[in-house]
């Protein structure tokens, strides 16, 4: 067997193109702001993590220009030998003073953060428990860890318990959870994982990518929302979302981020963070703190499009986030969807298995402080004569 004849033989994107349904790697021709050029048309961005619309921010932009002045726009190694810039462990010391942990450690996405982060500390003889709505990137650091890994219902404190229970006392045990569920928008039950935790000797970490600079007076996220930031043992979050640009981080005890440090693979064998990207990042940090009112807004923002989804008649499940899913539960109707709100001025995002449960297809908006209420108007009356032409309302 030639080892390309799977490839050869994929016809289905080329399918669902010819058939209009296709939604993928779209091609967007401006800033990643409340509106976007695709194929030449505006449309209102109404899928994008960009929370506190940080991504256009003169005080990101700037300091993101002036660590190309100094730095140039690669670190040309990895952080292990020759790549380790004295901005990338200036941001690692915010990053920890931040989230009021002992220590943090930066990677250069999030998605290497997980896979180091967990592969490092998890091994054949430990058990990783994970709800089972949790990123790919956690399920991937376990597959590299090769670690044993348990899985209960999706914020479930009872269906932890369960499986605790059938975790040998003597095997180390790690409960990781996304703070903030990237398709779901609903919250993890940090305080009665924590108590679960406790009583059967296992870690918590919390993948936070969602949470940050959303949840929490402060914007430290789902643990300082909660009031559980000094019980919860890591903390781990990416700055594609409020951050406003790519790379990731890990914070928790300084002797365990000082191990991940030494034996994550995704950080000893990749290049270090580019001194742009870690620039913008300690920027966006400084908005977060200087500027609450952009969170507010945010919040009314989000308050405004959850009643208004609502009171159209759409199912947005247990969603208490700026991300809010429009559940249709049937794959071609989803794609329909997306292509009329899309013909509609529109900009929202498919979301089908396994992303999601089979029977749970949706679409994806999330919102951001930047939003106006003209804008906001528009996609809910795209939605209502979407919704309405399908008969999904």
């Amino acid at each position: 067997m030639d080892i390309f004849d799977r490839c050869f033989n994929f016809k289905k994107v080329e399918e669902a193109k010819e058939a209009g349904v296709y939604f993928l790697f779209r091609r967007i021709e401006s800033a990643q702001g409340t509106e976007v050029m695709v194929n030449g048309r505006k449309l209102i961005m109404a899928g994008s993590n960009n929370y506190l619309g940080l991504t256009d921010h003169p005080k990101v932009k700037e300091a993101a220009k002036a660590a190309i002045e100094r730095y140039g726009t690669g670190c040309a190694g990895s952080r292990f030998l020759n790549g380790n810039l004295d901005i990338i462990e200036e941001l690692e010391e915010k990053l920890a003073r931040f989230f009021r942990k002992e220590a943090a450690l930066v990677f250069a996405t999030g998605y290497q953060t997980n896979l180091g982060t967990i592969s490092a500390l998890l091994g054949r003889r430990d058990v990783a428990i994970l709800d089972k709505y949790d990123h790919a990137s956690i399920i991937d650091g376990c597959r590299l860890a090769m670690t044993q890994v348990r899985r209960f219902k999706h914020n479930d404190p009872q269906d932890l318990e369960r499986v605790l229970k059938e975790v040998p006392e003597e095997a180390g045990k790690l409960i990781i959870v996304d703070g903030v569920f990237s398709m779901e928008g609903d919250i993890a039950p940090l305080p009665e994982i924590i108590a679960m935790a406790k009583r059967y000797g296992a870690r918590v970490m919390v993948d936070d990518a969602h949470g940050i600079g959303v949840l929490g007076e402060g914007g430290r996220g789902t643990a300082e929302h909660f009031g559980v930031e000094d019980e919860v043992d890591l903390i781990m979050g990416t700055y594609s979302k409020s951050l406003a640009t790519i790379g990731g981080f890990i914070a928790g005890p300084k002797e365990v981020i000082n191990y991940v440090k030494h034996f994550a693979r995704s950080l000893i064998f990749s290049a270090a963070i580019a001194p742009p990207l870690a620039a913008a990042a300690s920027a966006a940090l400084d908005v977060i703190m200087e500027e609450p009112e952009r969170r507010e807004r945010l919040w009314r923002n989000t308050r405004k499009m959850q009643e208004g989804f609502k009171a159209l008649g759409f199912d947005t499940g247990e969603s208490c986030t700026p991300i809010i899913p429009i559940i249709i539960g049937d794959q071609l109707k989803t794609f329909q969807m997306c292509g009329l709100l899309e013909r509609y001025g529109v900009f929202v995002n498919p979301v089908l298995p396994p992303a999601t449960p089979p029977g749970r297809e949706l679409l994806r908006t999330s919102f951001m402080a930047t939003h106006t209420d003209e804008q906001l108007d528009r996609v809910l009356e795209a939605f209502e004569r979407a919704g309405r032409e399908l008969g999904i309302i």
